[in-house]
């Protein structure tokens, strides 16, 4: 679980905790800056890389949990922790850990962004208790004289006029976007493959009793009798992944996809055969030769020919990482050369 649904969900137990973020690094560390993990009293969510230096930093958030919330000590901190022979880590480089006492109302808000896929920034006050403020485009002004966000840097510790600290740490909404159409077996186990993984997925089918009771954070439920008329209405650039209980479902939901000129990444489950007679099928429906082309069937990375359903989960996950992660390579340099349309993306 990550450490974002991990604070929703002890908001609704009242159970207090501990995030601590990789605030900076200075050469080799095991996580970048802005990982994450929320620490309570007796459980761990997410991870800074594992390794002695998380179990020291586990033992300082808890340490925070046991002083009194009134303490300034209780609240926030940073801590500098060399990865050399005293931690027993040979990265050798040096990580800098912001400790905040967890106020879960200041993460409603957030969570609610990140669900709707928009960016957001949290900018924190490390020397005093002050409430973190949350940001919607880094044009906002900044609590005290703090300069105004550099959207090019990433999560990083920036002092104000006054010489106060703050950490600057961009909460970026995943880009990557799963459209998963069936509810069955392979389907289920590919909601739970991708349950830890940066993306959101709209998980739909007709059989509203095929979904589970509970699903990953990341995923939405669409139980509808028109699961076509969802492939217009999600976001320009999503993926698309067929596979459900109908073969004639599955033709029409691909021909609605292939005419979305918009689209990501597009997979259909099955043998050759039923590519070719899908393809056969969709150019008498007037879907051009090029379009076709797009569509993966079979899915998967090549090589991996097991049939179990967590198999297959496995290969059509890793299949579609590599192509999150190609997107994510062209949104970046996109980004740094149109900075405007990371909100309009938003």
């Amino acid at each position: 679980m990550n450490w974002l649904a991990a604070i929703q969900l002890l908001a609704a137990r009242e159970e207090p905790a501990v995030l601590v973020t990789v605030a900076s690094v200075e050469g080799s560390a095991p996580r970048e800056p802005g990982a994450k993990m929320l620490v309570t009293r007796d459980s761990q969510f997410d991870t800074i890389g594992g390794g002695h230096m998380e179990m020291r930093a586990c033992e300082l958030a808890r340490d925070m949990l046991e002083m009194s919330s009134a303490l300034p000590a209780s609240k926030r901190r940073l801590a500098r922790f060399p990865l050399g022979p005293s931690l027993g880590q040979c990265c050798g480089g040096v990580v800098h850990l912001a400790f905040e006492r967890v106020d879960h109302a200041c993460y409603e808000g957030l969570n609610e962004r990140w669900t709707r896929r928009e960016d957001s920034w949290r900018v924190v006050a490390l020397d005093d208790g002050s409430v973190p403020v949350l940001l919607v485009t880094p044009d906002e002004t900044l609590p005290g004289s703090l300069p105004g966000i550099d959207r090019e840097r990433g999560c990083h510790v920036a002092k104000d006029a006054e010489g106060r600290r703050w950490l600057v740490d961009p909460c970026l909404a995943w880009r990557s976007h799963l459209v998963l159409f069936g509810a069955g077996h392979v389907g289920a186990a590919i909601v739970r493959a991708l349950a830890d993984l940066p993306c959101h997925v709209t998980w739909v089918d007709e059989r509203e009793d095929m979904f589970p009771a509970d699903v990953p954070a990341n995923v939405a439920i669409e139980a509808t009798d028109i699961p076509e008329a969802v492939v217009d209405s999600v976001p320009s650039g999503a993926s698309y992944l067929v596979m459900t209980h109908s073969h004639a479902l599955d033709q029409q939901l691909c021909e609605a996809i292939l005419r979305r000129r918009d689209r990501g990444w597009f997979g259909l489950i099955g043998s050759k055969t039923k590519r070719m007679q899908f393809e056969h099928r969709l150019r008498e429906r007037g879907i051009a030769a090029e379009e076709l082309e797009t569509m993966i069937c079979p899915v998967g990375i090549p090589g991996i020919s097991g049939k179990a359903p967590a198999v297959i989960a496995a290969s059509v996950c890793a299949q579609l990482l590599q192509v999150w992660e190609e997107q994510a390579e062209r949104w970046v340099s996109l980004r740094s050369t149109h900075p405007t349309v990371l909100y309009k993306e938003s």
